[in-house]
């Protein structure tokens, strides 16, 4: 599932169409895609309005109209969003397009498992103030996560790392990269770390986002099949699923396991289980 770079990525796709007019919207009435909004509303209230502004928050995406209309999408296993041609044809797959007159935004997702909100009104919906404050936020701050940290406390690290009312964005790979570079071994209970592997957990959170959001995010119109193109190799990013990784610091083996119910890459030569 995309993470907080990932759908910052696609969001900034469907930028382009920032202040333009949608002309018409195309839909695929029934599909799953839908089962959180009304498609007669979406292409009521969406036709002749104007794309405002779009933000991020956690893997969410929110897109603001003019006529108090907010779309709300979410990328799921394997939606995406695309800018098109004016003339371009769509496809089995594009669930929802916004057509306007030098481009088309398309919404494609194969299995289904995103989907598409929608609201109308002054303010930004609750489905969306709701989202916890960014890592990368003054909120976020080292007190809130030592807190967040005690009430998980039997709970493996790894596992609350993907607890999205605290760590918003965080997602599998995101979360073995912080522990890897904190030196925390995924299966530790959260409650049973020290004040100073707090520190460090809360600072390699906000490092790791940087770093996506520049190395990933920051990149151009396409997101390469592998992004192992673009990570630097000085990341557990480009080894971790390698058949015979090494950890890129020590050039000692890394380890595999299920934990959380996610699978889970470390280095037990430096996360060492106390």
């Amino acid at each position: 599932m995309p993470e907080l770079a990932e759908v910052e990525f696609f969001r900034k796709r469907w930028s382009a169409g920032h202040g333009a007019k949608v002309l018409a919207v195309r839909l695929h009435e029934g599909k799953k895609v839908f089962r959180s909004a009304s498609t007669a509303a979406l292409q009521k209230k969406l036709t002749g309005a104007m794309l405002l502004s779009s933000e991020t928050a956690a893997k969410q995406m929110l897109f603001r109209f003019s006529g108090d209309a907010w779309v709300g999408v979410h990328l799921g296993m394997s939606g995406e969003l695309r800018v098109e041609a004016p003339d371009y044809a769509a496809a089995k797959h594009d669930h929802f397009i916004l057509v306007q007159k030098e481009r088309q935004l398309v919404f494609n997702d194969p299995r289904m498992f995103g989907g598409v909100l929608f609201h109308t009104g002054k303010t930004a919906p609750k489905w969306w103030t709701k989202i916890a404050p960014a890592i990368l936020a003054e909120e976020f701050s080292v007190e809130a996560v030592a807190a967040f940290l005690k009430r998980r406390a039997r709970a493996p690290i790894k596992a609350v790392l993907l607890m999205q009312e605290r760590f918003p964005g965080i997602g599998n790979w995101m979360a073995d990269e912080v522990l890897w570079r904190a030196a925390i071994h995924p299966r530790r209970k959260a409650g049973s770390l020290r004040p100073a592997e707090v520190r460090t957990l809360h600072r390699e959170c906000r490092k790791v986002c940087r770093l996506a959001l520049d190395t990933i995010a920051g990149r151009g119109r396409y997101l390469p099949p592998d992004l192992n193109v673009h990570i630097p190799k000085s990341w557990l990013f480009r080894h971790r699923w390698r058949q015979g990784g090494h950890d890129p610091r020590n050039g000692q083996p890394l380890a595999h396991a299920t934990i959380g119910g996610r699978t889970t890459c470390w280095s037990p030569s430096r996360q060492k289980l106390r």
